[in-house]
């Protein structure tokens, strides 16, 4: 778990260079004056650690924040605020983080894709009745592992695992809806592969004019299609989409229930998806073609 000490300069180092652009960018479309007093901490500090706290599997943000931060990476952050100015601080950073998120930790399209979506719970069910964090935004879903309330995260990988889009919707929204907008897809080429909650025919049209092929596998009661051998060996390997679900939830803490407000959730979301693109392996697929010059006679 301490081996995260090996990734604060690397973090760091992107994250000051992304922020630096930021600021400059900003101030010359910002209106008013700056503030006299700028805060101790600045903003590629604050998403250096919280790339820290969910690359490192820790469970309680404070306790990370006062005896880890604050004392064996003391050399690395010598100016420190308390922890409720941390929190106050970590509010103001949510747009840096999510520009730094979707520029310099997306992957790029390799022609093999594929999409699943996770439900992302707020609190526990016998708890939904009196949770009022989340009112009016979260709703309630139903996955593989039955009912929740809260949202749904759907997101795109490649072969090599990397993350290439993401969207989040209420947890009653239809995992083929975000492939609706041609913003969520317009990165992505090739082949998709998904699950049988994605068959819709409209959509695989529409889709295909614009250079995506949909591939899912059928229902019981569906006519057997024609399908080359690799698009089967592929929907087989579509498990590694399931690997990363089971990594961004259990080693990266993208769920949990303690949130106090939207914009904690977002800043936890945006900050465990960071940390996840600094794995240094992560589940991928290793093929290769072979191509044979035999002879066919018909």
């Amino acid at each position: 778990m301490y081996l995260i000490e090996d990734k604060i300069i690397e973090i760091f180092y992107l994250a000051d260079e992304f922020c630096q652009e930021f600021d400059k960018t900003v101030s010359n479309h910002s209106l008013g004056n700056e503030p006299k007093k700028k805060p101790i901490m600045s903003q590629s500090e604050v998403i250096t650690i919280m790339v820290l706290f969910h690359y490192g599997a820790f469970k309680n943000l404070k306790h990370f924040y006062l005896s880890y931060v604050q004392t064996h990476l003391f050399s690395y952050f010598p100016k420190t605020v308390s922890y409720n100015r941390f929190t106050e601080l970590l509010q103001g950073a949510i747009l840096p983080m999510a520009l730094f998120l979707k520029t310099c930790c997306m992957g790029q399209c390799t022609g093999i894709s594929f999409i699943d979506s996770t439900s992302i719970s707020v609190c526990k069910n016998k708890r939904i009745p009196r949770h009022k964090v989340f009112d009016g935004i979260a709703q309630r879903g139903k996955s593989t592992m039955g009912y929740f309330f809260g949202f749904k995260l759907h997101y795109v990988v490649n072969d090599k695992g990397e993350i290439l889009n993401f969207v989040v919707t209420p947890g009653n929204t239809d995992d083929r809806e975000p492939l609706k907008n041609k913003a969520f897809v317009e990165k992505i080429k090739g082949k998709l592969y998904a699950d049988k909650g994605y068959i819709s025919q409209s959509l695989t049209d529409i889709l295909f004019v614009d250079g995506l092929h949909l591939i899912t596998h059928i229902r019981n009661n569906m006519k057997n299609v024609l399908m080359e051998m690799k698009d089967k060996l592929l929907l087989r390997k579509r498990s590694i989409i399931e690997t990363i679900n089971d990594e961004l939830k259990n080693i990266c803490s993208v769920e949990h229930s303690r949130h106090r407000s939207f914009g904690n959730f977002m800043t936890n979301l945006m900050s465990a998806l960071i940390a996840y693109s600094f794995f240094p392996k992560k589940p991928a697929i290793k093929y290769q073609t072979v191509e044979s010059n035999q002879l066919v006679l018909f």
